[in-house]
Order: structure tokens, then C-alpha cells, then sequence
């Protein structure tokens, strides 16, 4: 961080941004919902008595991770009714602060925020503070206002909850990223047995499209997968679409255009051989708010 003068709370606060907001998106899921979070923040810190505060990113982050697990109880009742799957909101690496450490960049993929959707609002908050800040268990009941042996036991049951869902083993991110390319020249070249060979048996494929215009169920199998993927590319409304490739929450994503509008994002998940999860992210309000954060617009697939 940047010294800034004690006196100038806008300053402050700016300075610690870029960290608040990754612990925000990290418990919320949502950039619209962290956004929120840190204007509240911010007229709090602006109002308080700065002076008694010894240590402004120690209060800061308490008062981010207390209103973000206040605001996490709200959404949830907000998602259990979405129409159709709710995924986490894409977001450009850049935006999601300092990503210095495997667990960091882990801790904002859309594999891992969706597994976080099964958790507790405190096993999250434990869960995000612990492995991707490196918060002590003490620091942590600090921040959430318990003891430590109860933080250590959400932070169980967090791990727990995580580990059946993760793959056993981390792919490398140069294999990862070959697969995401190879998908996104099949998919451009209607090339379906390439496809095939790329899906793996199981292969899930998983749409958010805000209730309109996307499979409100998972699909599953490469077979059923690869009759959906086909059926997307021969809508009406996928003329003249191309795709191209972007880093999107610490991984390589295919941003689907046609001509300047950015219609969705596909997000896909492997176990370095095979395309093991697509995730297809259309709701409009997300895809809105990227395509407002990306700089340009490119004009020829990148693969």
C-alpha cells in the first residue's frame, strides 16, 4: 500500500480498497453486492473516530467482513428463489485485488465461489479470511466477535464441505489454459467430434442466464452436453458470434460477442485432460456490468 496522509479518509479508504473489495466479492459473490458493501463501509469509516483507530486495515476489514455477512443473509434468500441456477458474477482479475498466492487466486474462482454458495455466511467468512487473507484463528474471532474454538470449527466444517467438491488434484494452469483454447476452436469450427474428444464423460454444464434464454437445470454427460452446446450454436440469435478470450477470476474464460455486445461467459473447469464443468453466466445484469469494465471491444476471435 501507499502512505497516504492520516487526515484525508477518502485517501485511506482508497488506499485499503482494492484488498476490501476482494474480501467483499470473496463472501458475496457478486460485484454489485461487494460494491454495495464498501459504500457502507466507507460512510462508516468517514463518520467514525478516526483518531482511536490505531490500525485503519484492521477496522476496516472487520467492519467490510461484519456488513458483508450482513448482506450475504440478505442475498441468500434472494438466490433461493433465482430462476433457475444463480452463479457466481464474473469478474476481470484485475478488479479482485492482490493475487500473490495460490490460495488467493483459488479462493475467487467461479469453482470455488460456487462451492462457497453451500456454506454457512460464518463458515464463508472463516473459510475466506483464514485461507485466502492468512488471518490466525485468533485474528478471525476477533473480526466475527466468537472464540477460537468455534472459528476453528466452522473452519472445518468449511474445508469439509469444500474437499468433496474440489478436484483432488490442482491442474496446471498452462494445460488449463490449452484446453480452454482447443474448446473455443472446436466450438468456432462446429468442430463436434473435437468437442467430444475434449469433454470428459461426466462433464456438467451449468447456465446462469437470469431466468431467461438458458437451461434453468444442470446437464449432464458429453453426449447431452454436446447436443446443448450444439443447440446454442445453431439459435437464430447466434449469428455472427464470435469468441475471445479473457482472464476472468484467475482463469482463462471465453467471452462470447456478437458484433459490440458482450452476451455471456463461458467459464470451464478441468482435470488437465478433460473439460470436466462449463459454466455459461448470460443473466444480463452481469454480463452488463463486465462489459462495462472491459477496455475494448476486440474485433476477431482470439484462439
Amino acid at each position: 500500500m501507499t502512505t497516504v496522509p492520516d487526515d484525508d479518509p477518502a485517501a485511506v479508504f482508497a488506499d485499503h480498497r482494492p484488498v476490501l473489495y476482494g474480501l467483499a466479492y470473496r463472501l458475496l459473490g457478486s460485484a454489485s453486492d461487494a460494491e454495495e458493501v464498501l459504500q457502507e463501509a466507507f460512510v462508516r469509516w468517514y463518520d467514525a473516530d478516526r483518531a482511536s483507530i490505531t490500525t485503519p486495515a484492521a477496522w476496516l476489514t472487520t467492519i467490510v467482513t461484519r456488513l458483508g455477512l450482513d448482506q450475504l443473509r440478505t442475498v441468500r434468500r434472494r438466490r433461493e428463489v433465482y430462476p433457475g441456477t444463480w452463479l457466481p458474477e464474473p469478474v476481470l482479475t484485475g478488479d479482485l485485488g492482490p493475487l500473490e498466492t495460490a490460495e488467493q487466486r483459488d479462493s475467487v474462482s467461479l469453482g470455488v465461489l460456487t462451492l462457497l454458495e453451500g456454506l454457512s455466511p460464518p463458515e464463508r467468512a472463516v473459510f475466506v479470511l483464514h485461507e485466502a487473507f492468512a488471518f490466525r484463528h485468533r485474528d478471525v474471532a476477533d473480526v466475527l466477535d466468537v472464540d477460537e474454538p468455534t472459528c476453528r470449527q466452522w473452519l472445518h466444517r468449511a474445508r469439509r464441505h469444500l474437499d468433496g467438491g474440489r478436484p483432488r488434484f490442482g491442474v496446471d494452469p498452462a494445460q488449463h489454459r490449452r484446453l480452454v483454447d482447443r474448446f473455443m476452436a472446436a466450438t468456432l469450427d462446429g468442430d463436434v467430434d473435437g468437442l467430444a474428444r475434449l469433454l470428459a464423460d461426466d462433464v456438467v454444464s451449468w447456465a446462469d442466464g437470469g431466468g431467461d434464454g438458458a437451461a434453468r437445470r444442470p446437464v449432464r454427460g458429453r453426449e447431452r452436453v454436446l447436443r446443448y452446446l450444439g443447440g446454442l450454436g445453431s439459435h437464430p440469435g447466434a449469428a455472427g458470434v464470435v469468441l475471445t478470450a479473457a482472464e476472468v477470476n484467475a482463469e482463462p474464460a471465453a467471452l462470447v460477442w456478437q458484433g459490440s455486445r458482450l452476451l455471456a461467459v463461458v467459464a470451464l473447469e478441468s482435470d488437465g485432460h478433460h473439460i470436466t464443468t462449463v459454466r455459461f453466466l448470460a443473466a444480463p445484469a452481469k454480463v452488463a456490468r463486465l462489459a462495462r469494465r472491459l477496455d475494448s471491444v476486440p474485433s476477431v476471435p482470439e484462439v
